[in-house]
């Protein structure tokens, strides 16, 4: 990065937090630090919902998922848009009608308080989980940039965050959310635009190459339990997945209850529900370019650069060079191979195309048994290292081929990212522990002030709570999958808690108490014991709690807490 980069990164980032700090210097009450004003409209309210979802992660790891995957992990989203729908007709309204500051609070009413404490403390555990990757993420980033040793980088980056967060509250966070995701388009628009001119072949060539190496199977219809995306996991387990995140995750739930009103938090839900696919497909579809790219311009045998020359350090006997010998002579063959396929391809010779994309598929073969070798020696040499460097794929593309200034938007679109996600998260993690625990366990009288200070209070906790564990977040494979697999876990049961808080209303508080800790213990031991797809577990979690809960109500009978809230508002 040169001077220009450093004055894009340095000034984007500074101009947007110190408006969002200085816009909401005079909101101290409770309700405006926790929910802003209220006067939000829908698509601010839609922006700021994708915004909490799209965290740096999505826009740093999900390239490198393409890279090596191709598309099918766009079929994660395909359940996104029904559980939106199911949202906006009946979550919404009943969190907008008892004007709650926590999705937990409704449990309380609806069930008991050891229920209400319950579902919030599952979102404590998986979003404080979850928020330590992503802020793992951008000190990626960084310590490719400089060399930064990883957790030196992601202790700064982390107390940034931390910064920026406590000292801004709700209305801070909507407000910078906007502008952080106008860096974050462009700078990903104008890489995907800069990557398609460098490509040195034309575009039927290049969906030629990302066709025959099968990069482009968007969707599967296999029922092969074992096979982590297809289109029924996409729409039955993404479905529960996107319901518990959208619906019974508070760092989103308080993002559409800050609407103005019923219709704008509606409206900003369904912008998510047709943005969210596309999104993501394009993000995918600049991975998949990224790897057409890389056929015809060697990329290095390990795309963690700095994790790369450290083990070369350490490997005296020269193994490593050894293989970025043979596999420089690799893809070399294989280029040829690909050259030699597509003129036979223009040329409409089918058996030679034939002949020779299998010679390069082979190719492609030899190159990426390299690649395991390299990796094997590595962290034989290096204990620690990771051995999936997909995360570094889009960082490697921006630092070797972008133009200066741009490099400086796209490391300032990522750390926007870190930004507006990470600030959601812990908002939502100090405004949990504030209503669902503090005020009502420990401090039920005291004043807005008092309970102000005790959310900054609380989010700087869970700050360093995050931080802590974004500091073993290196020993995951795949950032974006990391989030989903914790999220997967634990999903599913809360979820559970309010589908029957809405719909089974002779299901009671110890009923569905029982039932969620009964539940939520059988998704850790299916989890650590059965190779399935993890989005299988927030269906399993969500219906064993509730076919549990019936199983106990019925054997109560009539007695527990009774239902003083309507199913359905």
């Amino acid at each position: 990065m040169n001077p220009l980069d450093f004055v894009v990164l340095i000034g984007s980032l500074l101009a947007i937090a110190a408006y969002g700090m200085w816009y909401s210097r005079h909101h101290r009450d409770l309700s405006h630090y926790l929910r802003g004003d209220k006067t939000t409209g829908w698509l601010a309210i839609g922006i700021s919902v994708a915004a909490t979802q799209a965290s740096a992660i999505t826009f740093i790891s999900t390239p490198g998922q393409g890279y090596e995957s191709g598309l099918d992990f766009v079929q994660n989203y395909f359940g996104m848009p029904l559980a939106l729908i199911l949202i906006a007709a009946v979550f919404l309204p009943i969190y907008k009608r008892l004007n709650v500051y926590t999705a937990y609070e409704y449990l309380g009413r609806r069930f008991d308080v050891k229920t209400r404490l319950l579902g919030a403390a599952l979102f404590l555990l998986q979003r404080g989980l979850a928020a330590g990757i992503t802020i793992y993420a951008p000190a990626i980033i960084l310590s490719t940039v400089f060399g930064w040793r990883l957790d030196l980088t992601i202790i700064f980056s982390g107390l940034l965050v931390i910064i920026y967060t406590v000292s801004g509250g709700s209305r801070a966070v909507t407000l910078t959310q906007k502008y952080q995701m106008a860096i974050i388009f462009v700078g990903m628009f104008a890489a995907f635009i800069i990557l398609l001119v460098k490509l040195p072949v034309n575009f039927d060539d290049a969906f030629a190459v990302a066709g025959g190496f099968k990069k482009l199977n968007a969707v599967s219809f296999s029922l092969d339990p074992d096979r982590r995306y297809t289109f029924w996991t996409g729409i039955l387990g993404g479905f529960f997945l996107a319901l518990s995140y959208f619906g019974c995750d508070q760092s989103v739930v308080q993002r559409y209850l800050t609407g103005s009103s019923l219709r704008e938090s509606r409206l900003g839900l369904m912008f998510n529900a047709v943005l969210k696919i596309p999104m993501q497909f394009f993000i995918l579809m600049l991975g998949v370019m990224l790897f057409v790219f890389y056929q015809f311009e060697q990329p290095p045998v390990f795309f963690n650069q700095a994790a790369w020359h450290d083990a070369v350090r350490h490997d005296p006997a020269g193994k490593l060079q050894a293989i970025q010998q043979q596999f420089t002579a690799a893809y070399a063959q294989k280029e040829q191979d690909i050259h030699q396929w597509l003129d036979a391809r223009r040329a409409g010779d089918q058996a030679a195309a034939a002949t020779a994309r299998a010679q390069a598929l082979a190719s492609l073969d030899r190159a990426n048994d390299l690649r395991a070798q390299a990796k094997t020696v590595m962290q034989a040499d290096v204990p620690g290292i990771k051995g999936n460097d997909s995360d570094y794929v889009f960082v490697t593309f921006i630092l070797g081929h972008l133009p200066h200034g741009l490099i400086g938007l796209l490391i300032a679109a990522f750390f926007a990212a870190a930004l507006q996600s990470k600030a959601a998260e812990l908002n939502a993690l100090g405004s949990v522990t504030t209503v669902d625990f503090y005020r009502h366990l420990v401090k039920r009288d005291a004043g807005d002030a008092h309970y102000v200070i005790a959310s900054k209070c609380f989010t700087l906790f869970w700050g360093f709570v995050a931080l802590a564990f974004a500091l073993f977040a290196n020993l995951v494979e795949n950032l974006i999958q990391a989030v989903n697999i914790i999220g997967s876990v634990f999903y599913g049961v809360m979820l559970a808690l309010f589908l029957a808080a809405f719909f089974l209303k002779w299901v009671r508080g110890t009923a569905i108490f029982w039932a969620a800790l009964a539940s939520q213990t059988l998704v850790f031991v299916l989890y650590f014991s059965l190779n399935i797809s993890y989005l299988w577990y927030n269906f399993i979690g969500c219906a064993a709690c509730l076919l549990l809960s019936l199983l106990i109500q019925s054997a109560l009978g009539s007695t527990g807490k009774s239902s003083n809230t309507s199913p359905v508002a």
